[in-house]
Formats: C-alpha cells, structure tokens, sequence
C-alpha cells in the first residue's frame, strides 16, 4: 500500500467525527381523558336507558361508552344492578362482569346467589378459625 503523508492521515481522521448528533424523538403523550366526575342529567338518562341493553356490561365498558370516571361506572353498575336492570356473571374484588336482564329470568334470585356464596364463604372461614382453635 501507499504511504499517506502525516497531513493527509490528520485531514481523514478530524474528518470521521463530523457526523451529525443523534436528535431525541419528541416523547408521546397520551391524550388526557376527560371523563366526567359526576352525572348530568343527560347521561344519567343514558345510563338507564341504553345501558341496560348492552350484552356485556364492566365499569370498563361504562367508562369507554359514557365518558365517566372510574369510581361512577362502578357505583352505576352497583346501582343497575339493585335495580334489576342487569344481572351479574362474575363479581370480584377486581373486575365486576354483567349482563343485560332477560324477561324470562328473575333478576333478583341472581343477585341473591352470589350473596348466599359470599356468606357461606364466610361461614366456612369462620368454621375453620373455630377448628384450629
């Protein structure tokens, strides 16, 4: 190979390190939901009106479809559910899951097995405790 003269091989390498700066990507937000912290009366209306014809029925569902915070979807699916409006499927601690009423079933004997599993539940607790005593 060639010899390169001293100037040459220093022209080269300050060359190299003109490469342009990396540039940080601006970061995503997420847009801000705006949901509603209490109900007007026109959503209220939509609540008993629309709500109950939906086949599934989460507070997940009632926040997306009506624009309200969490703890309301959760204290108007509770208020549904009283009312015999919807019927519950699976209700625990973490994720509350109904349905739409049919007119052949009667709501409330539902509503009433969940609550006769909670208290057996907690009587079958409480017998334990007694036993290991």
């Amino acid at each position: 190979p060639p010899k390169q003269d001293k100037a040459s091989k220093i022209a080269k390498a300050m060359a190299g390190g003109k490469a342009k700066k990396k540039k940080w990507s601006k970061g995503r937000t997420k847009d801000k939901a705006n949901n509603a912290v209490v109900f007007d009366k026109l959503t209220y209306d939509k609540l008993f009106k629309e709500v109950p014809t939906y086949k599934l029925i989460t507070p997940s569902v009632l926040v997306d479809r009506l624009r309200i915070n969490g703890s309301l979807a959760r204290v108007a699916v509770r208020d549904l559910a009283a009312k015999g409006l919807i019927k519950p499927i699976v209700i625990s601690k973490k994720q509350m899951i109904y349905t739409r009423a049919t007119k052949d079933e009667d709501v409330p004997a539902a509503t009433e097995k969940v609550e006769k599993k909670k208290v057996q539940k907690k009587k079958a607790a409480d017998e334990e405790e007694e036993d290991d005593e």
